[in-house]
């Protein structure tokens, strides 16, 4: 039997691919928290925990009839983005990943009423939700699988969870020691162009508006007390503050980990900072004792 081992909330912003000298720059002259961060995530968990595989629930990856998920052997290449060319160009990659988990989506997302298709082209393209954790997380670590789901950008709310729900089943019916990566962002609004360079720094107070602001903090509360029901049920509050990719990656993960059922607490390792109005953040959520509840096991049909 399979089981999740770790999950975490990070964020992937472009920022933290820039020399630090220009993230300095950005930032009045002090290092942003998101990259000793991630460097101390790695110490700390990724290079100690056992795990198998660690599946990326990648926000910028968006698909529009289905769920995918990869199921090739391996991704390799250089990745430049087409969003931000100047700051993530020719970043060399390359990702062993793990068919056989990826494959077996096929048999859980009907009973759960979505549909997930494991895609193995390697021409497949790959984003920076994705290859800027990888980089500072699994990058020589490579024995340790790395797959991607995508985000379906006609799914509902309700669709993330279900898309989540078979994932979880997944897992617990394989052997894999599973790592979730939720990758993505809490409020996700970002400042006009012409008013953008003036709110490049971290400090939260560059958020796009108070409300925001003070919405984040209170879903971060929530995290940190492992009070997943309450983030699943005032969601429609957080929705008038735009999470980014409609919170998907945070409600995927919900959907693998049992959703209200999970009591896993959140542990901080960054501040929460701002990116051009953005709220960003890395929360780590330790496996609680008895493990994550995992998905539910439910039957569902897809209408």
């Amino acid at each position: 039997m399979g089981k999740v081992v770790g999950a975490a909330l990070l964020a992937h912003v472009p920022t933290i691919m820039l020399p630090e000298t220009v993230r300095k720059d950005l930032n009045e002259g002090k290092e942003i928290s998101l990259v000793p961060g991630l460097k101390r995530l790695r110490k700390d968990v990724f290079e100690t925990l056992d795990y198998d595989t660690v599946v990326v629930l990648d926000s910028h990856w968006a698909t529009t009839v289905e769920f995918v998920i990869t199921s090739a052997a391996e991704r390799s290449g250089l990745f430049t983005s087409e969003e931000l060319p100047r700051g993530m160009t020719q970043i060399p990659y390359s990702i062993k990943g793990d068919p056989e988990l990826a494959k077996s989506l096929s048999k859980y997302d009907e009973k759960n009423g979505t549909w997930v298709t494991p895609i193995a082209d390697p021409h497949l393209p790959i984003f920076y939700a994705t290859v800027n954790l990888w980089h500072y997380l699994g990058r020589g670590l490579d024995e340790k699988r790395w797959i991607s789901m995508s985000v379906c950008q006609t799914g509902t709310p309700e669709d993330f969870i279900r898309a989540g729900r078979a994932l979880g089943e997944a897992i617990r019916d394989s052997d894999r020691k599973v790592f979730l990566i939720a990758s993505g962002a809490l409020s996700h609004t970002f400042h006009k162009l012409r008013d953008l360079r003036k709110h490049e720094a971290s400090d939260p107070v560059h958020i796009f508006t108070p409300e925001a602001y003070q919405y984040d903090l209170k879903v971060l509360e929530w995290m940190k007390q492992g009070n997943h029901g309450a983030i699943l049920q005032d969601f429609g509050t957080f929705r008038k503050y735009k999470p980014e990719a409609g919170f998907f990656h945070y409600l995927a993960m919900a959907g693998a980990l049992g959703e209200e059922r999970n009591q896993g607490r959140g542990i901080l390792y960054s501040e929460y900072e701002n990116s051009v109005g953005t709220g960003q953040v890395h929360v780590y959520f330790p496996e609680p004792p008895g493990g994550f509840p995992m998905a539910k096991d439910l039957v569902l049909t897809r209408d």
